[in-house]
């Protein structure tokens, strides 16, 4: 009996490459050569392990402080920076409610001077003020100034305050250490191993994901290796950037890195394999099959891997220290991501060989389920009609959008946790019998000279309670206001806003900065705005350059560009639902829209990167609507379990205890799932299937493509 020949490649190696894809070609067989495997091997083992000491000092370079999530030219950070020149330098105050449904007794008064008594014993560089009585008799404030310490010894002495007057206390009395630091200190908790926290259960979600995907003992490790080495690199690169250019760097920028490489990492990845699993089918040698598969996979994976890389360069020009911070880290997570899944993993798997798929070997000659799996069928669907069909999920998304009416930003500091931390429960206890702002007093710093002139202007701007000098240096002179709005709320920031003009107005010569904890606020939101303003139109502009280059097309990528905001306002929709209308939470944390949009954008246009650079593939052979079928048949699966992968990933935001990271979280999660799910499997195979050629305008593609003449 004569046997079949294996089915041919679509993209036999004689086929010429494109221009743009020739150096691709010639570096196509490097990783998977028969020594140059090992080699690669070898070589990605030697620079992870020696680089791993560097890795593991990332914690030297990350600053948690309000430096680095300040905007850069804010006058509240320049505030921050004067405070060091004066006698408490950076000390930071514990302030200490007491509070009781009546009226304070005297055994409460007397536990109160015990406290203080104990918290002098216990740190003599604490400086503790007398307690401030409120007016209705129902609470005290004691106020202590912790001198200037590194976060692990702030930590150490708000819990110290906390064990203090938390000892015998008085029946009905409640005691709680708010105030900056303990503020500061619970955030702090955070951050508190963010990395080992994050990297473990990104690990987790991801391993499972591959086994489910691949069905396999073995293959789901090999990518998974290649990630998790990817990320090491990724923090020793880091932290070489962090020391050499000192770089603003924090520990929710360093997190969110993790969640990238092993979201991004693994999408990388199955890409390849997938295009590595169908090349098995039509050669015999896993290396040349892997060859194929980098010649024919590695543009859309550069392509995919770049757009993300290039949007986060947009978050070098932010104003905002936080955003700023995430720009570098992301890019030294992507790069290492995309370098190692496009040398090492390809490496890994032609050693492997074809076995590693056990028990579901693509054996030499097989047929994929191309022509009958589940996407080939929805390709069939949307063909029949594909009109209706991308109007009616343009539809949905119009509809999924409307909660976006009711988005609006919040700078409350109960808004900022999910659960509820000692230092929330004690600023709500203080805004019960005190001005709202006696928790976080406004610090307002000014020339020494001019001290006289700014008093009485402070005094006078509506929304002061009360001021008072606070130290002063040989030229500056700082005050402690505290102000009747609660912090955080627009009230404060029209307080913070008139007690700036007043100053510039009446006392333009006293250099007067207005700053502290609702000044900060403040500058943070308008830098918000700012940044949002400058990078979105800019990662539009890029992601639409980089889709013109790959499609060589100006049609497709508007198309493109015009589905993913689309997803990204619809997600953004549901995401204000839930959290503001649904859990009731007040707002959304600065920064939130324009992470979220970054990546959902960035990230999201890597699903039509994938289907739409295999479609334009397939168009000059085939014609652009069987490519598009094709396309999508071949690549639906894949592309589904990279958007579950990657939207499982960014959930695993959700297990900290922040209102910022979750929020981010559900947001690209479920833009994710809309993309990969709706907008890459129905929306833009409908728009493609309905224009035909016309996609491709003005290339060459859009007047032939490889349709038989007469169809």
């Amino acid at each position: 009996m004569s046997q079949q020949p294996p089915p041919q490649s679509s993209h036999p190696e004689t086929d010429g490459p494109e221009p743009s894809r020739r150096l691709l070609a010639r570096l196509a067989p490097i990783p998977t050569g028969g020594r140059m495997r090992w080699i690669v091997l070898v070589f990605w083992i030697a620079v992870v392990a020696l680089t791993a000491p560097l890795a593991s000092r990332i914690g030297e370079v990350e600053d948690n402080g309000s430096r680095a999530f300040l905007p850069g030219s804010s006058d509240s950070l320049r505030v921050v920076e004067l405070q060091e020149q004066f006698e408490s330098g950076g000390s930071i105050p514990a302030v200490i409610v007491y509070q009781r449904d009546d009226a304070l007794i005297d055994d409460d008064f007397a536990t109160i001077e015990t406290d203080q008594a104990t918290i002098a014993a216990a740190n003599p560089a604490f400086q503790a003020a007398p307690p401030v009585p409120s007016e209705d008799g129902r609470a005290a404030l004691l106020t202590v100034i912790i001198p200037d310490v590194d976060d692990d010894q702030l930590a150490t002495d708000v819990e110290t305050l906390r064990e203090v007057v938390s000892t015998d206390l008085p029946d009905g009395l409640e005691a709680k250490v708010t105030g900056p630091a303990g503020i500061g200190v619970d955030l702090g908790e955070v951050f508190e191993g963010i990395n080992g926290r994050l990297l473990g259960s990104a690990a987790i979600v991801v391993a499972v994901l591959l086994l489910i995907t691949y069905r396999s003992p073995f293959l789901w490790i090999i990518p998974l290796l290649a990630v998790a080495l990817a990320d090491r690199l990724a923090n020793a690169v880091l932290f070489v950037m962090g020391k050499a250019f000192d770089i603003p760097i924090n520990g929710q920028s360093v997190g969110i890195m993790a969640i990238l490489v092993f979201g991004a990492g693994t999408d990388y990845a199955l890409l390849l394999i997938a295009r590595y699993r169908e090349e098995l089918r039509v050669h015999e040698s896993p290396a040349q099959a892997m060859t194929v598969s980098l010649r024919q996979a590695a543009p859309a994976i550069l392509a995919s891997g770049g757009t993300v890389i290039l949007g986060l360069a947009c978050l070098l020009v932010a104003d905002l220290n936080s955003n700023r911070s995430l720009g570098p880290a992301g890019i030294a997570g992507i790069l290492c991501a995309l370098v190692l899944t496009l040398t090492l993993l390809p490496a890994l798997l032609v050693i492997a060989t074809r076995r590693v798929f056990w028990p579901f070997v693509p054996k030499l000659g097989s047929e994929g389920s191309d022509s009958s799996g589940f996407w080939a069928r929805v390709g069939q669907w949307v063909s029949r009609r594909p009109r209706p069909i991308w109007i009616g999920a343009t539809a949905l998304l119009v509809v999924l959008s409307i909660g976006v009416v009711n988005y609006s930003v919040s700078f409350s500091q109960e808004d900022q946790f999910t659960n509820k931390p000692e230092a929330i429960q004690g600023a709500e206890l203080i805004a019960q019998s005190f001005p709202a702002g006696a928790g976080s007093p406004t610090t307002v710093i000014a020339d020494l000279a001019s001290a006289d002139a700014v008093l009485p202007v402070i005094s006078g701007v509506e929304g002061v309670a009360n001021v008072q000098p606070s130290g002063e240096t040989a030229d500056l002179v700082s005050f402690s206001v505290t102000l009747t709005s609660e912090p955080g709320t627009e009230d404060a920031f029209g307080t913070i806003q008139d007690l700036r003009e007043a100053l510039a107005e009446s006392a333009p010569d006293a250099n007067a900065l207005v700053g502290g904890t609702d000044a900060e606020s403040y500058d943070t939101q308008r830098a918000s705005a700012r940044d949002q303003n400058i990078i979105i139109p800019l990662v539009l502009l890029i992601v639409f350059l980089v889709l013109a280059w790959l499609l060589r097309s100006l049609l497709a990528p508007l198309l493109l560009l015009a589905t993913n905001v689309l997803s990204t306002v619809a997600a953004l929709g549901v995401t204000v639902f839930l959290f503001q209308n649904t859990l009731g939470y007040d707002g959304f944390q600065a920064g939130v829209l324009l992470l979220g949009f970054v990546f959902l954008i960035a990230l999201g246009v890597d699903y039509n990167i994938f289907l739409m650079s295999r479609v334009h593939e397939e168009s000059p052979l085939i014609g652009t609507r069987p490519g598009m079928l094709k396309g999508l048949a071949v690549t639906g699966g894949v592309i589904t379990s990279a958007g579950i992968v990657l939207a499982a990933t960014f959930a695993v935001l959700g297990i900290l205890p922040l209102v910022a990271l979750a929020q981010v979280g559900f947001l690209v999660s479920f833009g994710v799932l809309l993309d990969a799910l709706l907008v890459r499997s129905i929306l833009v195979p409908a728009i493609t299937l309905d224009l035909g050629k016309r996609i491709w305008w003005p290339s060459q593609l859009s007047k032939k493509d490889g349709t038989p003449a007469g169809e």
